[in-house]
């Protein structure tokens, strides 16, 4: 039976939201979040409007400032917003251009032929989700300004002077009651700009964080140029490995109206790293560009194999994933018209880049094995040796699925599985060790919390090819736990996490060195064969106390060194006895008891988890490779200038 009609509802009840009252009604449709990811693409998309006066040829320099209050001012010389009114509007062409949504130059392909925003929403967004923006326009000999609140202009556009400078400068303020932080991460941004230097050579780029300073009172400070482009970011993305190429490949043509620049390869390795771009956009989740590059590169060097005879003698099958093991490459590909999945611009969608990319890779490809034979055959035994592992892995993951089979179930022995059947309710705890296993197994709900116990230190993924990380039998239990297939394995096709288990998973380790390096090892398995789990937000680190402060029948347990000071000053405060303070530091999980485990860690109304996300693929990239790889130097370089940083567990 139909349930009585609301009477309440009526005509009036439709509400439209005028301006840019909808991109503050709905922010993460826009912007994708309103969490870190989401107040750094403010920046983003402020500096990509810089970066597109740079590919229409009239941009040389940008400067961005981080202030000590985490407003950010984004200063070009470009040609300058203009601020002439517009007949049709009425009003300054500044006003609509930050006030009105899918209003730019960005359509007039005879102002930008390339550019990364396309949807006229960017600008526009960021004074939306700004308590406070100035734009200043340097244009025509004169200085123009109009500022903002909340997207409301305070003034109309006001002639403020004359100058011989040109150029934009967009100061705004993050609005606090909009986004879950407004502190900006000095290294995400250093990250991003150190990229686009690479992807626009000769563009100069100055950051400057007024919230750093140096013994001086000098502020932190960084420049940003590249002369060697792609090359130059393929050398440092493969900085910590072993390189089998003398130097990187260079592809560079255009097809199309696609203008096709790639960077490629090869290490001793035995992971894939391959990092895509449109327009300077950092397309995430790849596209047509990517897939035309893998085509071409899988066919012509498997033409060529096929003609040296390697593959005969090798004897071994060849499939797309062997040609990419050990590959490093950069794509980047200028389109006048790309077509994004979403405002965030993940993915490219035009069939046509795939077959611009493939057919410039494949001329430039052929002709560098051809003119190379020895770089040539160093790829094709790296392919063949990659066969052969995958074959080993093969092997190896059936004998695990028939071992499953014979024993009459699936899951390891030493998980503690929950009740609950709805894996968006559930919970996998990673826990180091059977003694704090043991421990979390009695501390638990176990209704949707369940307890995997890892013994030691699992294999290093970094170093190890897959058939030795099959063999592993910390990670075999992971994997069967979770109840999906690893994402390299099987071809190009992503994890499906419609099977995966647990849509929460925790890693919990010990508060000491030991521990730390063990969280390292479960986070690189994770990004190098589980990476799709990170992206979805499903991997959490847990964070259990470092001490526990007791006065009697007082206690307050603390998570740092700042927190366990202000206990000891809260307990002694009234006579002022601080040897009666007690201070229980906790090195191991296993010295907590079940009920202070729960307490303090496992009950998802006090514990404090951190959700693990990558805000920078690259960087993310060049710091596992260094941290975990076979290469010294990098690793000691690193080590040496953090070292001051350290908390050592002695």
């Amino acid at each position: 039976m139909l349930p009585p009609i609301d009477d309440d509802y009526s005509a009036d009840n439709i509400q439209i939201l005028e301006g840019l009252e909808a991109v503050r009604k709905r922010p993460a449709m826009y912007i994708g979040e309103v969490g870190i990811k989401g107040l750094h693409h403010l920046v983003w998309e402020v500096v990509d409007n810089a970066i597109d006066e740079s590919l229409a040829g009239y941009c040389t320099s940008i400067e961005i400032t981080i202030h000590e209050d985490n407003a950010i001012t984004v200063k070009d010389n470009g040609r300058g917003i203009p601020t002439g009114i517009h007949q049709q509007e009425q009003k300054s062409a500044l006003e609509i251009v930050m006030t009105v949504l899918h209003a730019g130059g960005k359509f007039d392909k005879n102002t930008y032929k390339i550019s990364g925003g396309l949807h006229g929403v960017g600008v526009s967004c960021v004074n939306a989700l700004s308590t406070y923006l100035e734009a200043t326009i340097y244009r025509e000999g004169k200085i123009f300004k109009q500022a903002y609140a909340k997207g409301v202009p305070l003034y109309p556009v006001q002639e403020v002077g004359t100058t011989d400078l040109r150029g934009t400068t967009i100061h705004f303020t993050p609005d606090s009651s909009i986004f879950t932080t407004t502190v900006y991460n000095l290294h995400t941004i250093i990250n991003r700009l150190q990229e686009l230097a690479y992807l626009n050579v000769g563009l100069h780029m100055t950051l400057t964080d007024l919230r750093e300073r140096d013994e001086e009172g000098n502020p932190f400070q960084q420049i940003f140029y590249s002369t060697d482009g792609l090359r130059e970011f393929v050398s440092y993305l493969d900085s910590t490995k072993e390189s089998i190429l003398p130097a990187p490949i260079l592809v560079e043509g255009e097809k199309n109206n696609v203008v096709v620049q790639i960077a490629m390869t090869y290490n001793t390795g035995y992971c894939e790293t391959v990092v895509s771009y449109v327009n300077n956009i950092h397309t995430t989740e790849g596209g047509m560009h990517v897939t035309g590059f893998k085509r071409a590169l899988t066919r012509i060097l498997k033409s060529y194999a096929d003609k040296s005879d390697l593959l005969e003698k090798a004897k071994i099958e060849i499939v797309g994933d062997d040609f990419r093991e050990g590959l490093t490459a950069v794509i980047s590909v200028k389109v006048a018209e790309p077509q994004f999945e979403g405002q965030t611009k993940s993915k490219l969608g035009n069939t046509e880049v795939q077959g611009a990319v493939e057919t410039c890779v494949s001329e430039v490809l052929h002709y560098y094995l051809e003119e190379h034979p020895k770089e040539a055959k160093l790829i094709i035994a790296k392919v063949i040796i990659a066969a052969q592992a995958r074959q080993a892995a093969r092997k190896a993951r059936e004998m695990i699925q028939r071992k499953n089979v014979l024993i009459g179930h699936s899951l390891p022995g030493k998980l503690a599985d929950c009740s609950e059947n709805n894996p968006m309710l559930c919970e996998l705890f990673l826990v180091e060790g059977d003694s704090a296993g043991g421990t979390a197994k009695m501390g638990r709900n176990r209704r949707f919390q369940a307890i995997l116990p890892l013994k030691g230190k699992i294999l290093n993924v970094e170093k190890a090819q897959l058939y030795k990380i099959y063999d592993n039998e910390q990670i075999r239990n992971m994997i069967t736990a979770l109840g999906v297939a690893m994402g390299t394995d099987g071809g190009d096709q992503a994890m499906n996490l419609e099977k995966l288990r647990y849509h929460k998973i925790v890693i919990m380790t010990d508060a000491d060195v030991d521990g730390s390096h063990i969280r390292t090892l479960i986070l690189t398995f994770f990004f190098r064969y589980m990476r799709d789990i990170i992206d979805k937000g499903h991997l959490y680190i847990a964070s259990p106390p470092l001490y526990l402060v007791k006065r009697d029948k007082a206690e307050q347990y603390c998570w740092t060194e700042a927190e366990k000071e202000q206990s000891i000053a809260k307990f002694s405060a009234k006579d002022g006895k601080i040897d009666a303070v007690y201070i229980q530091r906790y090195k191991g999980l296993g010295e907590m008891n079940e009920i202070q485990l729960w307490d303090t860690t496992m009950d998802p109304t006090r514990r404090n988890l951190k959700q693990v996300n990558i805000a920078s693929a690259v960087a993310a990239e060049h710091l596992f490779s260094m941290l975990m790889g076979d290469e010294v130097p990098p690793r000691k370089e690193f080590i040496t200038r953090y070292a001051k940083y350290a908390k050592l567990d002695i």
